[in-house]
């Protein structure tokens, strides 16, 4: 298994991308902006988008890399790349995003008959087979209707809780799993506390209080830091106590767990 970071930024900059993961070649786990670091031809390879929740940074990309893939997936009979998020999250895209005003329904298009996209509604607790992968869909805690997800191998399972404050349902599945790495945010630090709990985030004393509900010491990768924050937030992060080995994700960063 290998998960290429191709965004994990909580905004953007010069050199920062917002959140996107390419789980080997054919899935998205969200789509924001890190998309447009992929070839054309890496982007038509792409059969499955998984969306955590439909704030734009994880879903600007969506309708861009439909636009751009359009002839190339029709050439080669491709069938539509498949949107899997809450029911909440499609409605919200269909009316607020994919709705001829912001930008054209590709669920419509070229054809109503043969669309480059489609939605397929998912829960928290199903277990989604693509591309020879089990994908579960994990709770997360967020200011709009929110997921995370585990990509499990046999080595263990890749876990990216998305965008999420304090969740106890979270961690109450993560400690019956053999959880190889972890992928959590924190988008404030500790002297924003107040703003990361109204909305719906992490800063360093709340990850730390949310870590020591994991029992075995795992790899976990802080994701959604702002420009220009990064040094700070894990200055906070790194003087936090605990069994974990805990480092700052990077886009372009590669991690590969054994199948």
């Amino acid at each position: 298994m290998q998960i290429r970071v191709l965004g994990c930024s909580g905004s953007i900059a010069a050199g920062s991308r917002t959140t996107s993961f390419l789980l080997d070649d054919a899935v998205l786990i969200d789509a924001g902006t890190g998309v447009g670091d992929l070839t054309l031809d890496e982007m038509a390879r792409v059969d499955h988008i998984f969306v955590t929740h439909s704030h734009l940074d994880h879903v600007l990309a969506i309708g861009l890399l439909a636009d751009s893939v359009t002839r190339k997936r029709a050439a080669s009979h491709r069938p539509p790349v498949l949107v899997h998020a809450l029911p909440a999250t499609i409605a919200a895209l269909k009316l607020h995003v994919l709705n001829g005003v912001i930008w054209p329904d590709f669920t419509r298009l070229p054809s109503a008959d043969a669309p480059v996209l489609a939605f397929r509604a998912i829960e928290v607790g199903q277990v989604v087979e693509v591309a020879g992968r089990r994908i579960e869909v994990l709770s997360a805690a967020h200011t709009v209707p929110a997921v995370g997800y585990a990509v499990h191998g046999g080595e263990g399972a890749w876990v990216f809780t998305g965008d999420t404050g304090p969740n106890p349902k979270l961690w109450e599945r993560l400690a019956t799993l053999r959880v190889k790495a972890l992928v959590i945010e924190t988008a404030f630090g500790d002297d924003e506390r107040e703003l990361a709990g109204i909305s719906g985030h992490m800063c360093p004393a709340l990850l730390g209080q949310e870590l020591a509900r994991l029992p075995a010491a795992t790899d976990v990768y802080i994701t959604h830091i702002k420009p220009g924050e990064t040094e700070a937030v894990m200055a906070e992060v790194s003087a936090l106590n605990g069994v974990h080995r805990l480092s700052a994700l990077r886009s372009g960063q590669v991690l590969t767990l054994a199948d």
